[in-house]
């Protein structure tokens, strides 16, 4: 395959949007994650009801708390450990690494799965599975992301390969939700569990199944610690990148921790139950599914920086919806508006940051992608359920919703500016023409 599938003639808007499926180490990992993922799904929704259950009895505040306290261990690992996690990325063979991590999340959720269904369950023992889950997530997450490149065979395909990947993982946000919500009524949190562990297989086999041409990136060899600051330089000293990161850090840190305080919405507030906790996630998850194949019908990664500054807006509004509604239909319609919001403000961010980023550094600077998304998001869970013990689980939905507000208005100030900074680079990827820059070739490759 000699040229990216989104310049084939001929082909309709429909087939390109699911051009990088014609890739055979794609296909295989897009089937055996989206089966794994639906289990993933499951066990999120899970383990935010059981830690409900497992705090039964104490007031409304006290169990916003613990819940936070469970989202903040499960991803604090990511937080941590990202800038040494690249380090290794960039060092080791991507595809091994992601499957070793998937095996050790299989045994996390069949020790899940089993302390569950024997009824012994503790509080502290799912804070520390929880835990274990994200040791493995810090490693997982950067791996995976960083190896989608050597998944497609040309870089012009990477943005729809990372949208279809998107849209993947929310198709499996609404299945998984809606089938966990279920359970959790007729059988219980276990079978969850046991269903997540048994899903792996499928992706695990798929990984193992591809055949993966060597990428020829340049080794990282070194002190791991220079190496990391190295990583960590190279991110913050370029404005765009840097920028992409920051907004995310806030969005992760006040938009993204809505979850934590969904049983409370759907226990408390509306006075429903599991089902209905299930039924929210899913809905966000379709409004996710939209905004994934949205993204994945772009030909090219020009404007997605105007799509980074909208969505965390759009985000806001979602949730300053949620947090004023008392009505069941109404929190259910602005889901998918939080989900959109969310998505497109993700997958564009790391496809433009894929895009920016040299091969080498591309473990690093995807871990610092995970730490901005994942390793913030417990920071914000914890924040979340102290805020919402002190003014309500309502009203801190609503002050994080004008926080994503906020940081929309202040990326889309830096969009000029931003757009100059990357014109070279896509100028260098054959993204734009040279005439966009307005100099010499020669002058751009010296920037």
């Amino acid at each position: 395959m000699n040229a990216s599938h989104s310049n084939v003639p001929g082909l309709s808007r429909f087939q390109r949007m699911f051009r990088s499926l014609g890739y055979r180490n794609y296909r295989l990992f897009f089937m055996g994650q989206g089966i794994s993922l639906v289990g993933t799904w499951m066990q999120m929704i899970a383990i935010g009801w059981l830690a409900y259950e497992l705090t039964e009895g104490k007031p409304e505040g006290i169990r916003a708390v613990w819940l936070g306290v469970v989202a903040f261990v499960g991803r604090l690992p990511t937080f941590l450990l990202a800038p040494l996690a690249g380090v290794f990325v960039d060092r080791w063979n991507r595809r091994r690494l992601v499957i070793v991590m998937q095996i050790l999340a299989m045994v996390q959720a069949a020790l899940l799965a089993g302390l569950t269904l024997s009824h012994v369950i503790t509080l502290e023992q799912l804070i520390l599975l929880s835990f274990m889950l994200g040791l493995i997530n810090a490693l997982d997450i950067p791996a995976r992301q960083s190896f989608m490149i050597e998944m497609v065979d040309q870089p012009g395909d990477l943005g729809n390969a990372i949208a279809l990947n998107s849209s993947m993982v929310n198709g499996a946000r609404i299945i998984g939700p809606a089938i966990a919500g279920i359970l959790l009524k007729t059988v219980g949190a276990g079978f969850c569990f046991l269903l997540n562990a048994a899903s792996y297989i499928a992706v695990i086999a798929s990984l193992w199944a591809m055949v993966v041409k060597p990428c020829g990136r340049r080794a990282v060899t070194g002190n791991i610690f220079r190496n990391a600051a190295e990583g960590i330089y190279y991110a913050l000293g370029f404005p765009p990148i840097r920028n992409i990161l920051l907004l995310l850090s806030l969005v992760s840190l006040s938009g993204a921790s809505y979850t934590v305080l969904l049983p409370i919405f759907s226990g408390e507030i509306l006075h429903q139950g599991s089902g209905l906790y299930g039924l929210l996630f899913s809905a966000a998850g379709a409004g996710a599914l939209a905004g994934a194949l949205l993204l994945a019908m772009r030909e090219s990664v020009r404007g997605l920086t105007i799509w980074i500054a909208a969505a965390p807006a759009v985000m806001g509004l979602g949730l300053i919806g949620l947090g004023l509604s008392s009505w069941v239909w109404l929190s259910v319609l602005v889901m998918p508006v939080i989900g959109f919001g969310l998505l497109v403000q993700l997958a564009s961010s790391n496809t433009l940051l894929q895009t920016l980023v040299e091969d080498h550094m591309r473990g690093r600077v995807m871990s610092l992608y995970s730490m901005a998304f994942m390793g913030m998001v417990p920071l914000g869970s914890l924040l979340a359920g102290f805020m919402a013990r002190l003014m309500g689980a309502p009203a801190a939905v609503v002050l994080n919703g004008l926080w994503c507000i906020v940081g929309s208005i202040l990326f889309y100030r830096q969009l000029k500016i931003m757009r100059r900074q990357m014109r070279p680079i896509f100028v260098r990827k054959g993204i734009i023409s040279e005439d966009a820059l307005g100099v010499p070739a020669a002058e751009v490759i010296k920037q």
